[in-house]
């Protein structure tokens, strides 16, 4: 099969000892493409490190993660503005981008404001987001909501929302949503909104080094992992494996731009 996985931090340094064995052993699963989202400016060099070192295999995106928002989120917002500005070509999305109000709140109102500035980004841009939400649902409609009937679209990456979440979200746009490894996980019900979300608006994923399928759980993520979550959606969506694998990645060929 060829699939893409939309969702990887192949970057960063859980791979710093064998990255190149772990994009070899992606290739030879089936994975033709990995969509890397930056988390700050910290992470860009080594984005295009990796762009650098496996050519035509990955593609970047550039945006603030939730968790990097602090009092000095403008600063890093500037910074990563005039990076996009000066080199556009080189970005397939803003991402990853969104609220997170798992671990801590303090940062509520800053998310939000970071969130709209970057979803701005992407109308300016044309291009698309890539979000991610945590225990913020009712926060990301409430932004989401300011772009209602503009051109905006994207992604709900590793989306563990609910059939109700998926329908809030459709009522603004018509969005994307990616499933990783926690669609196998034997208590998740992650798979209850796969017909509500349907073949033709599903992306897959990985997010390594996180979130690894069964068989796999517990074990550092990879590519190559992502070759479980489609099985597992084909059989939950009682369809054959290719078929999803197929319209997965034409999906994000068709989100992200790619030429693959």
């Amino acid at each position: 099969m060829n699939v893409v996985d939309s969702h990887s931090h192949l970057y960063c340094d859980a791979f710093d000892a064998d990255r190149a064995q772990t994009v070899k052993r992606a290739q030879e699963a089936g994975v033709i493409h990995v969509v890397l989202p930056n988390e700050n400016r910290a992470s860009l060099p080594l984005l295009h490190d990796m762009k650098r070192q496996f050519p035509g295999f990955v593609s970047l995106s550039i945006g603030l993660h939730p968790e990097e928002i602090h009092d000095d989120y403008q600063q890093e917002l500037n910074i990563l503005r005039a990076e996009l500005e000066n080199n556009r070509q080189d970005y397939v999305a803003v991402g990853e981008v969104g609220i997170d109000l798992y671990w801590d709140k303090t940062f509520r109102t800053e998310q939000m404001d970071a969130l709209e500035q970057q979803l701005n980004w992407c109308l300016q841009y044309s291009l698309p987001f890539i979000i991610h939400c945590r225990d913020a649902m009712d926060e990301i409609v409430e932004v989401m909501e300011k772009f209602r009937d503009t051109s905006l679209h994207g992604v709900f990456h590793s989306f563990t929302g609910t059939p109700a979440d998926v329908a809030r979200l459709r009522q603004i746009g018509d969005f994307y949503f990616g499933v990783n490894g926690i669609v196998t996980f034997k208590k998740s019900s992650v798979k209850e909104i796969l017909p509500h979300v349907g073949l033709e608006r599903l992306l897959v994923e990985t997010d390594s080094p996180y979130l690894a399928p069964v068989p796999h759980r517990g074990k550092r993520n990879e590519s190559a992992f992502v070759v479980e979550v489609v099985k597992f959606v084909a059989k939950e969506m009682v369809l054959e494996t290719d078929v999803v694998a197929h319209a997965t990645t034409q999906n994000a060929k068709n989100l992200f731009g790619l030429k693959v």
